[in-house]
């Protein structure tokens, strides 16, 4: 998965566990594409600082996710619901019972809904 998508990820995940200014940083930086000039200036400070914090950020979002793992879990869970969808509806395309395509149907929405 590219870096930039990981910290993304993560930065949602994590984000409140990091100061405000961290949060922030790495928000407008992985989500909003702001460069380090751009948030330096829009927050009245260098764009060396804005690169430490970011850094800084960074490295406290990876620790949590080598603790936590949630990250790991929840794209884990993602590819088991889309193996079990897929299996669905193989059983549904290869039998014909109206009742039973029902409750697959049912059961494809709740799981889409969990991804």
């Amino acid at each position: 998965m590219e870096k930039n998508v990981k910290l993304s990820i993560l930065c949602q995940l994590y984000g409140k566990l990091l100061t405000k200014k961290q949060y922030e940083f790495l928000n407008d930086y992985y989500n909003n594409d702001l460069s380090l000039s751009e948030i330096a200036e829009n927050n009245g400070i260098t764009r060396q600082a804005v690169r430490d914090n970011i850094k800084k950020g960074e490295k406290k979002l990876f620790e949590y996710e080598e603790k936590l793992l949630f990250m790991k879990r929840t794209l884990n869970n993602e590819k088991k619901i889309q193996k079990v969808l897929a299996e669905l509806t193989k059983i549904q395309n290869d039998y014909s019972d109206n009742q039973i395509a029902s409750v697959l149907e049912n059961i494809k929405k709740e799981l889409n809904y969990l991804i």
